[in-house]
Order: structure tokens, then C-alpha cells, then sequence
């Protein structure tokens, strides 16, 4: 078996503390042994192997773990975000928009926009992705968008309980009975993760519960839309039922950070969509002083998180959540990684997936202290390079 060294990295951030310092585990002048798509080495920069890619003194990063997406459904919503701009709150009741045009869609139109996106999360450095559905809200429709989302990722989230669709107006619970019985059994396939939106204007506390219970019998682990819009309890519920993350957690009250800090519940926080919509961003510096593990993720979505750019979610969390630069890089890395219950992305230690971002800056602090400006050099996926920028690295 070849190994691939890179060498001459100026930084490389681990994300792992016992490998070197301080909570990022930083190691200087360093070099990154690979063998087999799998990091098996961190060693002094001049290290022979079989193959050399010269990092000429970058920093090197674990890749972006993004662990809340909705890559797949078709239309654009700008014109919603433009009346948002003006003053109009933000409603869930737009996400019916995206399913209308996401049904109308053929095959190939919603392949090629999930690849675009894709794409753009590669040059922003996204190594592992979460995909939902939710964006059908029919049997058949459900099961396409979790078979189109499984050509990228194997954390496919099915997301029936979205919204309630038109045809189920005033009928939640013959909805929630679908979901829970034919659309769950139609999707089992492609999906690892069950999820719902447990929010006024979506699904009570009583039929989110439904939901995450059918979705945990089926074998599926569980995930919550929770408190965006207001207090509620999706919070409670996630940690109650053991769900891996609990996502948005805008609106936090001392009982919720008590049980998420008393709990393996991650709270996944989406800062793109506080600015989308103009809601309050949380305090995740409450949250991480009362002991919550935290992650950072870009919810791309037509409606209100229209990213994919992790580095732009950091810069929010670092400026206006109270993180440190540090909380914001872990949170987005190892964080995304036990969001999804994943030990082998999100760090770059032995054992785990050579996903590295090699960047054009010394350290990850720029990504904070030059918002906006495309600072990945490189993306490596599985020991491979899956973008490389030539006006930076030619």
C-alpha cells in the first residue's frame, strides 16, 4: 500500500487536544502521513513516503463537517428574502414554495443542482455532509429526494415531517400517521437519520414524538428541528428520546441548556439562518460555559440559509454568539462530527478519514478576521484532492 505525505505544512489543527496544543491540537513545522484514504501519521515536516504533496507552510485543517443540509430541491426563493430584508418576519410556511417546485422537478434537474451544491461546499472546504429530505412530503416524492441525496453522503436525514403539505390542511395527524407508517417504510433504504420540524406552525410536541418514535423503532437514529422560532419543546424532547442533535436552538431557556449539558444531545447551531431571517442569534456562549457540546452547520436551504460556506458560519459564531475561534473551528469539525455520531471525520488523527482543507492563510483565525474571502486552497477528500483553487496553489 502507498502512503502520501504532506509535508511542509506550516500549521496543522488536528481538532484533537491530546495530539498537540491547546484545544485545536496545534502542531507546527508538521507533516501528515495518509495511507489508503486514512491519516496514519503526524510527523516532523521532511518525512519520506511514496508520494509528497508540499503544503509549502499552508495551514491544514481537518474538512468541514456539516452536519445540517437540505442540498436537494429545486426553485429560488430570493424574492421571499428581499421582502425579509424589508421588515417581513420569517414564516415557515415558505418551505410549501420549495416543495411545489421540488414535485415539478424531473430527475436529472435535481441531481444536477444537489451537484452544483456540492461542489460549492468542496471549494468551501465541506468535507462530510448531512442531507434531508423534506421537500416532497409524499410518499414517492420523499423516497426520490433520499435516493438523489444518497449519491452524496450515507448521512441521508429523512424529513417527512417537514411541514404539513396542502392536501393534508387541517389534518396534521392523517399526515403524521403517513409519515409514520408508508413514506418511513418507502425511504428505509437510503436513510440513517429520522428528523422533524417540532415547531408552532409545523408539528407539536405529540406528533414530533410519533415521529422520532416510528423513525427509532425502523432503526434510524433521531434528529430535531427545535426552538427556532421561539421557546418550545423540541429541546426537551431531543434529549429526552436521545437524539443525536438537536438543530437551530435559537431561542435556549436555562431548563433546556441544563438538559442538553446533562445529556449527549449536541446542540447544532445554524447562524446563517439567524442572519437570514434577522432572529436573534443564540448564546452559545451560555450554552458552552453551562457544559453543551456545540456544532456549527450551514442548513443550505432555498429559504432561509442560502449557503454553503462554513467559513461565513464561524466568522456569525465568533462575532455574534460569543464563541472564540477555537469553540467556532471545533464546533465545525469534531462538533459536526458527534452531531452525527461519527468518530472518523472532523479530526485529523490516526485513524481517521484523510478529509483535510489546506488553506491559504496561517491559521484558522482568518476565517473570522477576513469574512467573506475564499481562503481553502485545497479540499482533500479520503486522501484525495477534491478541489484545488489555481489562482491560489497553481
Amino acid at each position: 500500500m502507498s502512503t502520501l505525505v504532506i509535508d511542509r505544512i506550516g500549521l496543522l489543527v488536528t481538532c484533537d487536544p491530546s495530539l498537540g496544543e491547546g484545544p485545536l491540537g496545534l502542531v507546527r513545522k508538521a507533516a501528515l502521513i495518509i495511507e489508503d484514504g486514512r491519516v496514519i501519521a503526524i510527523d516532523r515536516a521532511g518525512t519520506a513516503a511514496d508520494e509528497r504533496l508540499d503544503a509549502q507552510q499552508r495551514c491544514v485543517m481537518p474538512g468541514f463537517v456539516d452536519s445540517h443540509t437540505h442540498l436537494v430541491f429545486a426553485g429560488d426563493r430570493s424574492e421571499e428574502f428581499v421582502r425579509r430584508m424589508a421588515g417581513q418576519p420569517y414564516a415557515a410556511g415558505g418551505i410549501l414554495e420549495t416543495v411545489a417546485d421540488t414535485r415539478a422537478a424531473p430527475d436529472m434537474d435535481l441531481d444536477a443542482a444537489a451537484w452544483w451544491r456540492r461542489q460549492e461546499g468542496l471549494r468551501a472546504g465541506i468535507t462530510h455532509v448531512e442531507v434531508k429530505s423534506g421537500y416532497a412530503l409524499d410518499v414517492e416524492g420523499e423516497a426520490r429526494l433520499c435516493r438523489i441525496a444518497s449519491q452524496w453522503t450515507d448521512e441521508v436525514t429523512f424529513l417527512g415531517a417537514h411541514v404539513v403539505p396542502p392536501e393534508y390542511q387541517d389534518r396534521a395527524d392523517d399526515y403524521v400517521a403517513l409519515v409514520c407508517g408508508p413514506m418511513l417504510e418507502r425511504c428505509l433504504p437510503w436513510a440513517r437519520w429520522i428528523d422533524v420540524f417540532c415547531e408552532e406552525g409545523a408539528f407539536d410536541v405529540e406528533q414530533s414524538r410519533a415521529v422520532l418514535e416510528a423513525g427509532r423503532t425502523a432503526g434510524l437514529g433521531l434528529r430535531v428541528h427545535a426552538n427556532q422560532l421561539g421557546p418550545g419543546p423540541g429541546v426537551q424532547l431531543a434529549v429526552e428520546l436521545g437524539a443525536a442533535s438537536a438543530d437551530h436552538c435559537t431561542f435556549l431557556t436555562d431548563q433546556d441548556i441544563e438538559a442538553l449539558a446533562g445529556s449527549e444531545t449536541v446542540a447544532t447551531f445554524l447562524p446563517a439562518t439567524d442572519f437570514a431571517t434577522r432572529q436573534p442569534y443564540p448564546d452559545a456562549r451560555r450554552a458552552i460555559d453551562a457544559g453543551v457540546t456545540t456544532a456549527l452547520a450551514t442548513n443550505t436551504n432555498p429559504g432561509s440559509s442560502y449557503t454553503t460556506s462554513m467559513s461565513f458560519c464561524i466568522a456569525l459564531a465568533v462575532r455574534d454568539m460569543r464563541m472564540t475561534i477555537e469553540e467556532a473551528v471545533l464546533a465545525a469539525t469534531a462538533g459536526g462530527a458527534r452531531a452525527l455520531r461519527r468518530q472518523d471525520v472532523g479530526r485529523l488523527a490516526p485513524g481517521c478519514r484523510a478529509d483535510a482543507a489546506i488553506l491559504a492563510a496561517p491559521s484558522p483565525a482568518h476565517f473570522a478576521y477576513r469574512p467573506g474571502v475564499p481562503l481553502v486552497a485545497a479540499t482533500m477528500a479520503e486522501g484525495r484532492i477534491a478541489y484545488r483553487d489555481p489562482a491560489v496553489w497553481p
